[in-house]
């Protein structure tokens, strides 16, 4: 197909990872024949658990399964009923008028309906020894709750960046695991609302470090300490450490979209509650790139096959109603 030339397909869905490769497994089951763009601007087709090396909490799994065997399956079985994947991204859309237009990389689609599930990947610093390469996924996370009670975490110092509710949370998710917790802040007060703040702050596990900043992670195959910086006197001490999270928010990949769909203040796209339709009729919105509160790959399947479903029955009223 040449650049130019746009194919006219029932169901486009961008992005993978458990929303997507879920919204494709229902719709192809339903004789959607769904074209699948795997590719996406901040990470590799699969999604966040392709960065994940043990998933623990997804049923089924009673050992485990690292992050992307598990989407290698979710992929397999999208496949097998007869989904089209194409390992691009998707550079912009037009959904100003009907059908749908989705111009990829290399190829260009009209759609009946769409399904979005771009997802959202979690801010990071750039700290010395925490990045890629270093001792990311190697004692260097951003999500406690996915990757808390791994072994290298228990009965350790652990650190947790942010001063927000999702730090307080992450927080006190730890202290299940490591021997003491200490939240850094670069400030002198939290930004958590008070209920999460003083959950945290009673705890006799957990620590502020306020006013300080992390500026080295170290360790040998994993990380065994964080250099804290106190802002106020810039003094450095050296702290023993099992682990670092960073509790700072997540960036929802939703800037391919240009405007075109009514989004929160913090960029996740709106759904309307109980239904993943988005604000156009006809396009939905599937896992994190619409969800800052669970943020699961349980959560996130379950919403793509909302999607899928909620896509066949507006397909079928639309066929009914030209008919």
């Amino acid at each position: 197909m040449s650049n130019n030339e746009k194919k006219k397909v029932k169901l486009v869905i961008i992005g993978s990872g458990p929303a997507g490769y879920t919204a494709a497994i229902y719709a192809a089951r339903a004789n959607l024949e769904p074209v699948l763009f795997e590719g996406f601007f901040n990470g590799p087709a699969g999604g966040q658990l392709m960065t994940t090396t043990e998933v623990e909490n997804y049923p089924g799994f009673p050992d485990g399964i690292s992050g992307p065997e598990l989407m290698e399956k979710f992929r397999a079985q999208a496949k097998r009923f007869g989904t089209t994947l194409l390992t691009e991204d998707v550079e912009s859309v037009d959904f100003s008028r009907s059908p749908y237009l989705i111009y990829g990389k290399k190829n260009h689609y009209e759609a009946d309906a769409v399904i979005i599930s771009t997802g959202a990947v979690a801010k990071r610093l750039d700290i010395p020894g925490a990045r890629d390469g270093e001792f990311w996924q190697k004692g260097v996370t951003a999500c406690a709750v996915c990757d808390g009670a791994a072994p290298i975490f228990r009965n350790r110092p652990l650190f947790v960046i942010g001063g927000g509710d999702t730090a307080m949370e992450e927080a006190t998710f730890l202290t299940k695991f490591g021997s003491r917790v200490y939240i850094v802040h670069r400030r002198d007060e939290l930004r958590a609302s008070k209920i999460m703040q003083e959950r945290a702050l009673k705890h006799p596990k957990i620590e502020v470090l306020w006013s300080s900043v992390v500026t080295a992670v170290e360790g040998d195959n994993v990380v065994q300490s964080v250099t804290i910086k106190d802002l106020k006197t810039d003094q450095e001490k050296q702290m023993e450490a099992g682990g670092l999270f960073f509790a700072i928010g997540h960036t929802p990949n939703t800037a391919f979209l240009n405007g075109q769909l009514d989004l929160h203040d913090n960029g996740y796209i709106k759904v309307t509650p109980g239904t993943v339709q988005t604000s156009k009729e006809g396009i939905y919105a599937t896992g994190d790139v619409q969800d800052h509160v669970y943020r699961q790959a349980i959560t996130a399947a379950g919403t793509g096959c909302m999607g899928a479903m909620e896509a066949e029955r507006w397909l079928a009223e639309k066929l009914e109603a030209s008919e």
